[in-house]
């Protein structure tokens, strides 16, 4: 198995990853589900992030990566199971985290109605979070994972304000993971991250090139299309430490339609740099002053 997301880490670094698994399609010919879930899990594991996201996972897939991810436990304790939902997950490790609490709710005007969509939406969207604690140090942080939509550009700036009027109203280190199915100079992205939202981007944060290297869809084909729609947003509290977009295959074949991404971050305490007031009650967000 080949890649290029193969970097080593420090010894107090968070990894995390988001990996979009491709939903289990049939029509996907020689690239459906059955014939690469075994090398996309041996990936994951290749790794070994302390919080995985994934998006477009289908109940059965996800109970799939949940006997085989060993160690991971899965953040879905208050998920009304649908088996026709694609699902954003989120994974972590036990010996890492322990779990205090999580949820999720619809991006939608009815957030706590299943499966509903608003403006213009092609389909249900989520987002999912956990609220972890680090076992060896007692920091806490937040985990988030969502997906947006690929139709409705209105349904993906929507769907962010309601992911950044979450964040704001939280405290303390977060860290969003996802397919925004939109790219970073895109309103989307002006919504979540500063001065704007409360995230800063992880690949900019390294200085990091926006080019087709950069590309996080394939389609299968190893060849990056459709710009970076992968993201992992991280509040100041963290350092980003290295970033990388993960190619592997294998003989061939791909574990999905898109590119992992996976960066390693510390966590450090003090206070999230002040925020611009002005800027966020102009983007509609409300601040304490």
């Amino acid at each position: 198995m080949t890649g290029t997301c193969g970097f080593g880490r420090e010894e107090d670094a968070v990894r995390a990853m988001t990996f979009n698994l491709r939903f289990e399609n049939d029509f996907d010919g020689d690239n459906r589900w059955g014939n690469r879930c075994e090398l996309l899990a041996k990936t994951i594991l290749k790794y070994g992030p302390e919080i995985v996201g994934t998006q477009e996972g289908k109940p059965s897939q996800l109970d799939f990566l949940r006997e085989r991810l060993t160690g991971y436990r899965i953040s879905a304790e208050s998920r009304w199971w649908d088996h026709e939902c694609q699902y954003p997950t989120l994974f972590y490790l036990e010996h890492s985290f322990r779990f205090l609490e999580g949820g999720e709710f619809w991006l939608s005007e009815t957030p706590a109605v299943h499966r509903r969509k608003s403006w213009g939406s092609a389909f249900p969207r989520m987002m999912s979070y956990a609220h972890l604690e680090v076992r060896e140090t007692g920091q806490r942080l937040w985990s988030l994972v969502t997906h947006l939509d690929h139709i409705s550009e209105r349904a993906r700036i929507e769907g962010a304000k309601m992911i950044r009027t979450w964040a704001f109203a939280r405290k303390g280190a977060a860290i969003l993971v996802g397919d925004f199915n939109d790219g970073p100079g895109s309103e989307v992205h002006q919504v979540l991250t500063r001065p704007n939202g409360p995230f800063l981007d992880t690949w900019e944060s390294l200085g990091r090139q926006e080019d087709e290297g950069s590309y996080t869809q394939h389609g299968f084909t190893g060849v990056g299309a459709k710009g970076r729609i992968d993201w992992i947003l991280a509040t100041p509290e963290f350092q980003v430490l290295e970033a990388s977009i993960g190619r592997d295959h294998e003989e061939g074949r791909y574990p999905s339609d898109h590119f992992l991404y996976c960066v390693d971050l510390t966590l450090s305490d003090p206070p999230r740099p002040a925020l611009d007031i002005a800027a966020a009650t102009r983007a509609g967000v409300k601040c304490d002053s």
